[in-house]
């Protein structure tokens, strides 16, 4: 019998708060069309504003999205070491494990 795999905190909170995600979603959409950025700028802008909060999922999820958007892992890690005197070594370096957990898969 295979086994289930366990929901992220993402698809519980889409079960349970379904209008909530949805709303969410739209914001997200709504603020990327909002200017003249390209998708992948902005998804490389949220994936430094990520690392300066230090959010590991959302490095991963902006990592991954910047990706699909066209950024490459040089864009990436060069969107993040560009962050290190305003958020310092460490969390940079913190950073980069996290986007590679996505780009090295």
């Amino acid at each position: 019998m295979a086994k289930k795999k366990a929901l992220n905190t993402y698809q519980r909170l889409e079960l349970q708060y379904p209008d909530y995600l949805t709303a969410v979603e739209a914001l997200g959409t709504a603020v990327r069309h909002a200017g003249p950025l390209e998708e992948k700028v902005v998804q490389l802008i949220q994936l430094g504003a990520a690392a300066a909060i230090r959010s590991e999922g959302a490095v991963h999820s902006h990592a991954r999205r910047a990706l699909e958007a066209g950024a490459t892992k040089e864009q990436i890690h060069h969107t993040l070491i560009a962050l290190t005197s305003t958020i310092g070594f460490p969390t940079v370096v913190a950073a980069i494990s996290w986007a590679d957990d996505v780009m090295d898969k």
